[in-house]
């Protein structure tokens, strides 16, 4: 098998593919053929070593593929069977062992790539919109990134509950926010987005922003809020936001601020294949669009992380085993 690795957290360059033996699943555990692999904002942070972990470090958090062996004691799955992954360590890769009971079935007529871009950043949308902060129908949210894989998704859930999304993106992918079902879309390179948000929403503010920016746009996203309005920071993609006071939450009208993520909203495999089950389903029905940006052979890992992180990519960044 080959697989991607990293010995010293870097720059892009420090991926490397190697040529690795293809292990054996053990108890609890299967070996599958990946199909393709998503890449996310988490990959970068792990590499970069923002986020510290051991090393020689596995990269990649999500895929789709077949099981080829399965360990002792998994009784759920046999080889043949296609499934997907998000928040399990090593999918950049050819093969992978992975944790039985973190995968779930990929339904006939959805294929791998779909699959395989719906799971980290579908179940983000859906966690963020249906748990976080439960949007009902006619409320109003602005929503940063619109266009990027999260966004395109969470807008089209969005709407189908019949609330109104507020997105941001740049140039041309505003178009893509629209198609998806944003309400609006403001060109946060040519307008104020804070200004903007007053503006639509006739100087009421929102009562949720949802943001993977961070750093950018933090604290202009608090002063889109209403009072007791929750500030969702769910990523970083230009960098940590820095500390702040509490009382400018106060200040702010009461504000809440939460930082999830997915492994706290997938904490049961009951929750897990009913998260990824919706998406699946819809995604069967062709209620929801599952853009796929870009697609990069595995030894292109580095060309993704650049694409991605330079902001030139719309929806899902997949590379191919």
């Amino acid at each position: 098998m080959h697989a991607i690795r990293v010995h010293q957290p870097g720059g892009p360059d420090s991926m490397q593919l190697e040529e690795l033996q293809t292990p054996a699943p053990g108890a609890g555990q299967a070996l599958v053929r990946i199909e393709a692999c998503g890449v996310n904002f988490i990959d970068i942070y792990q590499r970069s070593g923002v986020y510290k972990l051991p090393l020689p470090l596995p990269l990649g958090m999500e895929g789709a593929g077949v099981v080829e062996q399965v360990g002792e004691g998994v009784a759920s799955l046999r080889a043949g069977d296609r499934v997907a992954w998000a928040n399990l360590p090593g999918s950049y890769a050819t093969h992978a062992v992975l944790n039985a009971e973190r995968l779930v079935p990929v339904p006939a007529g959805v294929t791998g790539k779909t699959a395989a871009a719906l799971m980290l950043q579908g179940m983000t949308a859906h966690y963020l919109l249906r748990s976080t902060y439960p949007l009902k129908a006619g409320e109003t949210c602005l929503f940063h990134a619109a266009a990027g894989g999260v966004g395109l998704l969470f807008c089209q859930l969005a709407t189908r509950l019949g609330a109104r999304v507020i997105g941001t993106a740049s140039g041309d992918k505003g178009k893509l926010a629209r198609q998806a079902g944003a309400f609006e879309v403001i060109d946060y390179t040519k307008a104020d987005f804070e200004s903007e948000v007053k503006r639509i929403t006739s100087g009421k503010g929102v009562p949720v922003v949802y943001d993977s920016v961070g750093k950018e746009t933090f604290a202009k996203s608090l002063k889109c809020l209403q009072p007791r309005g929750m500030m969702v920071l769910f990523g970083q993609s230009s960098g940590p936001v820095d500390p702040i006071d509490p009382q400018l939450l106060a200040s702010g009208g009461s504000l809440y601020l939460t930082r999830p993520t997915l492994g706290s909203y997938v904490q049961t495999r009951a929750e897990l294949l009913e998260r990824s089950g919706e998406l699946m389903a819809a995604a069967l029905r062709g209620e929801l669009d599952v853009r796929i940006g870009a697609e990069f052979p595995l030894r292109d890992a580095a060309k993704a992380h650049e694409a991605l992180a330079g902001r030139k990519t719309t929806g899902k960044v997949l590379l191919i085993p």
